[in-house]
């Protein structure tokens, strides 16, 4: 029994472990948005080693055009772009000390994602002052996974043609129940006309 105990104490310790590390990665927010929006992506960088993390690269997905960033105190920035001046990606450096080991940081940028953008994989890179490089670059299994944000179809287009056609045919319905409750006013009323002339004759 006693072993048993153990065993289960040293499997508990060892997952909690496991989870807190797998959740100190970069991680890129919101997890998840919608094709054809404009949003503000905030990356969050947790520092893990003892020594303080001095750069942060993101390479962008191509299912998102990035145009603006927010000004971090302490850090510049510096944009990669390609032949058609799209922003490819984009590296945050420390002009101070850093994030120290029980720091983390959050650099905000905005862009409009593709209207056909299923998911966007943000690979990231960390350097440490020592000269460690992390490369967030994996699969969501992986030690280092990418940070991944899943991209939600947009709503479907309203068909103002379909509308109007609906709305038309309630139209025609509601005047055509109109018109037999007409008639059939009249027809009732006629019948009572008849009826009180047999009684008067």
């Amino acid at each position: 029994m006693k072993k048993l105990f153990s065993a289960l104490t040293v499997s508990m310790f060892a997952l909690l472990l496991f989870a807190g590390v797998a959740s100190a990665h970069v991680v890129v927010y919101p997890k998840e948005a919608t094709q054809g929006s404009y949003e503000k992506f905030t990356v969050r960088v947790p520092t893990e080693l003892a020594v303080p993390t001095i750069k942060v690269q993101i390479d962008i997905p191509n299912e998102i055009t990035v145009s603006r960033f927010l000004p971090v105190m302490g850090w510049k920035y510096e944009l990669t772009k390609d032949a058609t001046d799209k922003i490819i990606s984009v590296i945050w450096t420390a002009t101070g000390d850093g994030l120290s080991s029980t720091e983390f940081g959050e650099f905000n940028m905005q862009g409009k994602i593709s209207d056909k953008a299923a998911s966007l994989v943000w690979k990231a890179h960390q350097t440490y002052k020592d000269g460690t490089l992390v490369d967030w670059v994996g699969a969501p299994t992986d030690d280092k996974p990418a940070s991944i944000t899943t991209v939600k179809a947009k709503a479907a287009p309203v068909d103002m043609k379909e509308l109007s056609t609906t709305d038309s045919n309630m139209d025609k319905t509601a005047d055509v129940s109109l018109y037999i409750s007409v008639v059939a006013l009249i027809l009732g009323l006629l019948a009572v006309i008849l009826a009180f002339r047999k009684r008067v004759n």
